[in-house]
């Protein structure tokens, strides 16, 4: 990290290797994220942990070659895997290795001081499903400006999850993206009584005081709304190879849009190209085109 004042996009939480019918490939949603944003020529950064193992070196390696910085400790647990298996469409199914490397991401000096230099964060609620991550990540939050973005993809994965969390996390945000079944899940958590998604969403916004909420609903296109507007666009047509990382490309965008002085139409706009994108390559960080980094 060269300079004291650049002001990073995180994505932090897990970083792990998805291990693909095909092969394994670097995943974990805040490493996803960190990525693509630094394809939108933002300086993106991954925050997580690795063990001190193979895995673990070949995931630095991989960050290297990527030319994305990085704030990855060394711990003594392994380095996280996921199992993924693709149904017909394409879809992941995740089996997620449990007490892992990510699960014990340590606040040390240096995330202070990236906290403080940050004007976007990407967090999700599968890295907080062990207390030293969820502390980390909430030390984090605590230490950034108050005019930062704080974006919680929700990413519900398995039973990894739990309502104290979830409504933690959205006290935290003033940006929720959740997807469609996942809106199911949380509308009866939190007793939203109402069948009409547009009602859910508001309420979620009023309650939890947020700025903008994305809500996907796959193949049915996605939703941005926002306190005096809401905005649709359909979903690409695309020859799916996986979705592996398509949600995580879409908040990218769309935050890298936002930094970069775009309008919320126009972000989202940006999001639905990019995930679509993603949808038609393998695995969940392929090089993006200039047609579409270059635009945002």
């Amino acid at each position: 990290m060269e300079s004291q004042s650049l002001k990073y996009v995180v994505g932090i939480g897990e970083v792990l290797w998805d291990m693909l019918p095909d092969g394994k490939k670097l995943g974990g949603a805040p490493a996803n994220f960190s990525y693509h944003v630094s394809q939108f020529g933002l300086p993106g950064c991954a925050v997580s942990a690795v063990g001190e193992d193979a895995l673990g070196e070949e995931i630095i390696a991989n960050l290297l070659d990527k030319d994305l910085d990085f704030s990855i400790d060394k711990v003594s647990y392994p380095t996280g895997t996921v199992e993924v298996c693709l149904d017909a469409a394409g879809v992941p199914q995740y089996d997620i290795t449990e007490n892992a490397a990510w699960d014990n991401i340590p606040f040390t000096p240096e995330l202070d001081a990236l906290a403080h230099r940050t004007r976007a964060v990407c967090f999700g609620s599968l890295a907080q499903r062990s207390e030293v991550s969820r502390n980390t990540i909430r030390r984090f939050l605590d230490a950034m400006g108050e005019d930062s973005l704080v974006v919680f993809d929700i990413n519900l994965r398995q039973h990894f999850y739990s309502e104290e969390v979830i409504t933690d996390s959205m006290r935290r945000c003033n940006i929720l993206k959740i997807n469609d079944e996942e809106l199911e899940i949380v509308s009866r958590m939190l007793e939203l009584s109402t069948s009409d998604v547009d009602a859910k969403c508001r309420r979620l916004m009023e309650r939890f005081d947020l700025k903008i909420l994305i809500l996907t609903c796959g193949v049915n296109g996605s939703y941005v709304f926002t306190p005096d507007a809401h905005y649709f666009l359909p979903t690409p047509i695309v020859k799916v190879a996986d979705t592996v990382g398509a949600g995580d490309s879409f908040t990218a965008a769309f935050v890298a849009s936002l930094l970069k002085g775009k309008s919320v139409e126009e972000a989202h706009a940006t999001a639905v190209e990019t995930s679509a994108y993603v949808c038609s390559q393998h695995g969940a960080m392929p090089c993006l085109p200039h047609s579409l980094t270059s635009g945002a």
